[in-house]
């Protein structure tokens, strides 16, 4: 079994928590040293309570079964400086640079389509709805990098038990937060905004899906989707909706955004699946950030390795049509 309790994962195999406050401790003073060349109004940008301050705050949380085990964690420093997030630019490092505007107080959550009653649920109630969980789960982009992260959640199937969807809802839809009068939210014109991503109802409800407010103990740095995501650890990473704003239970199919930006590339199931390449390279291997570079390139795990908790979903389906 790929899934076992936390205290299975030996002590050598996790990045300590010193390590990585030491790092953010450096970062900050860099930040500081530095404050003179980029100018007071630039900083209160970066750091304003009011965009991405709360990163440091830290969750209270309790151990769940529901996490990998055996698995080196990926850095804090990795995992923040290394991400795909394209309202804040195309590269890997843009986030972090340009993620400061995203205003992550006061924020709330729609629900919409067919439930009961539409709900509006703010931040502060979503983190108390059932108690924040430590999962370690495999991050797989398609882009076939990998890291292994500690997220802070509780199973996506709880808040969506609190939505209370009508019988006839088949699908459910994420809305990312997008403001078009912002620069950074336009650079890619040719993207239909705001980024949407959907599952189908059981997929949303298997244990594993994450409701996501941190990482490292930790509430989510904005570039890493602040203050709220979803993580769907057996899918292609794009799969996982950054800060949603909204969520829709729908009975067709929804549109996502990588879909309608290239549906021969990304399809709506977006399965890790090593046997069926992306059109322009193989996905048969992955390659894991922040390992030493002759221990970086690994196979490729079918469902990223979660098959056992997930693959009775797709009994019967053909994956390599419904990529």
């Amino acid at each position: 079994m790929l899934i076992g309790k936390p205290s299975d994962l030996p002590s050598s195999a996790i990045t300590s928590k010193d390590q990585y406050l030491n790092r953010r401790r450096f970062l900050r003073g860099a930040a500081a040293a530095g404050a003179a060349a980029l100018g007071a109004s630039r900083v209160a940008d970066i750091l304003s309570p009011r965009t991405a301050a709360r990163a440091g705050t830290k969750l209270q949380t309790v151990k769940s079964p529901l996490t990998t085990t055996g698995e080196q964690l990926t850095s804090y420093d990795d995992i923040t400086h290394y991400n795909n997030f394209y309202e804040f630019g195309v590269d890997k490092g843009d986030p972090v640079k340009n993620a400061g505007i995203l205003p992550t107080r006061p924020w709330t959550v729609r629900v919409e389509g067919l439930v009961k009653q539409p709900k509006t649920f703010d931040i502060e109630t979503l983190l108390k709805l059932r108690p924040l969980e430590d999962r370690i789960y495999r991050h797989r982009c398609v882009e076939a990098w990998s890291m292994v992260i500690p997220w802070v959640g509780y199973s996506l199937s709880e808040f969506i038990g609190q939505c209370e969807p009508l019988s006839k809802a088949k699908y459910v839809q994420f809305l990312s937060y997008y403001d078009k009068h912002v620069e950074k939210w336009t650079n890619e014109s040719s993207i239909f905004w705001p980024y949407t991503e959907g599952l189908r109802m059981d997929e949303a409800m298997n244990p594993l899906a994450l409701l996501t407010f941190g990482l490292y103990g930790e509430v989510l740095p904005n570039q890493d989707g602040a203050p709220v995501r979803i993580v769907v650890p057996w899918k292609y990473g794009f799969k996982s909706a950054k800060s949603i704003v909204a969520v829709r239970f729908l009975e067709k199919q929804p549109p996502t955004t990588w879909s309608q930006q290239n549906a021969q590339e990304y399809g709506f199931y977006s399965n890790v699946n090593p046997s069926v390449d992306h059109p322009r390279w193989s996905q048969k291997t992955e390659r894991r950030i922040g390992q030493p570079f002759y221990a970086q390139r690994r196979m490729t795990l079918m469902f990223n390795g979660y098959a056992d908790q997930v693959a009775g979903l797709y009994k019967g389906m053909d994956l390599r049509a419904n990529y």
